[in-house]
């Protein structure tokens, strides 16, 4: 363990935040000193389940504690942009889960916020922090497997398990935004610069009977400044099939000597590299570190992942990448992909943050 100092962290929602507080109270880089949530009933179960006690029901408590120098928002996407504010101008780094705000006209408020008040913001882009990925990406960046000619990224899963959530079935809800931007940010991981996205996207039988209001089976295809494309899939009401065979969500890379592909749930990854030579790597040894909890649905050691990873930043002044200028990219390209659904035609992301008047040069 490097010698750094703890990251002294606030957790700000309790629902998905549950893996936060995990991950934070098992992490030697950060030390947890108060979390936060409306809901008491939810606040007293997270108190016994782990065991940690210093829990308010009142966001102001948090932002005025002095002692707290980063919080983590893991409310909904509807409130990111008003807690992120609130955070920035009490002074506090900012970790938020994705998607990072649900509205560009809240952009440029923010970056001109978080460079006035010289605050790190990192987005949670926790795909990027599973095991498969983040080899997946080492043995890019070391040229294994040429230069990139196609990414193709999806996540396919039986969620019909989610209708049973009330705020699932309302319209605001969007498998665009809860399911495909995990796949979505694999695409902008590699190719950052989209000039055009086209997609199409239907509500399936089973979609329809259980009562969901937007599509829930979509694919995408993506095209880059450079003249590069890429494709993105999502279905999320139908069975799938075994993991031996496939996994829910994988991102595949093919490149000019070799390709590789990272499959997320299944801790498992294949390369083909510029000799020639095929490996397959898992990571079965980690599946406690990763899943702490019932089932998958938790992805606790990710999160501990990317925690250290910004604690780390913020200690030695280096850059923690997704960033709040990633995250807005990231959020113009999803709401491209929106459009593209609802109208039929391509959509250029710098067109929708020019409507908006989004300026990604302002802060830091």
């Amino acid at each position: 363990m490097e010698n750094i100092q703890q990251l002294k962290l606030g957790i700000l929602g309790l629902g998905e935040g549950r893996s936060t507080m995990s991950a934070a109270l098992q992490s030697p880089y950060i030390e947890l000193v108060k979390v936060c949530d409306l809901n008491e009933e939810l606040g007293r179960k997270r108190m016994k389940e782990f065991d940690f006690h210093n829990y308010t029901n009142d966001y102001q408590v948090m932002l005025n504690d002095n002692s707290i120098e980063a919080i983590a928002i893991y409310t909904p996407d509807h409130l990111h942009a008003k807690h992120i504010q609130l955070a920035l101008e009490h002074d506090k780094h900012i970790i938020c889960t994705k998607p990072f705000i649900d509205n560009l006209a809240d952009a440029n408020a923010l970056l001109e916020l978080a460079a006035r008040k010289n605050k790190r913001v990192f987005v949670g882009q926790s795909s990027r922090f599973f095991e498969p990925v983040k080899k997946q990406r080492e043995d890019f960046e070391a040229g294994l497997i040429g230069e990139l000619i196609t990414i193709e990224g999806y996540y396919h899963a039986d969620h019909r398990w989610f209708l049973e959530k009330p705020w699932s079935l309302q319209s605001s809800f969007k498998w665009l935004y809860g399911g495909l931007s995990h796949p979505v940010d694999f695409i902008r991981w590699y190719l950052p610069n989209i000039e055009e996205v086209m997609g199409y996207g239907m509500l399936s039988a089973n979609g329809k009977k259980g009562g969901l209001q937007n599509p829930d089976t979509m694919h995408f295809i993506f095209k880059a400044e450079d003249g590069r494309v890429a494709r993105v899939s999502g279905a999320y009401t139908g069975p799938v099939q075994p993991v031996t065979r496939d996994s829910e969500m994988s991102c595949i890379l093919r490149g000019t000597e070799g390709a590789s592909q990272a499959d997320y749930m299944d801790l498992r990854y294949a390369i083909t590299d510029k000799t020639g030579e095929e490996r397959m790597l898992t990571w079965e040894h980690k599946l406690k570190h990763y899943f702490r909890f019932e089932g998958k649905s938790h992805h606790a050691g990710e999160y501990q992942n990317y925690l250290e990873h910004f604690a780390k930043a913020i200690r030695t002044g280096e850059e923690a990448f997704p960033d709040m200028k990633e995250g807005i990219g990231t959020i113009a390209l999803l709401q491209a992909m929106d459009e593209s659904l609802t109208t039929g035609k391509p959509v250029r992301p710098k067109e929708l943050l020019a409507r908006f008047g989004v300026d990604l040069n302002l802060g830091r």
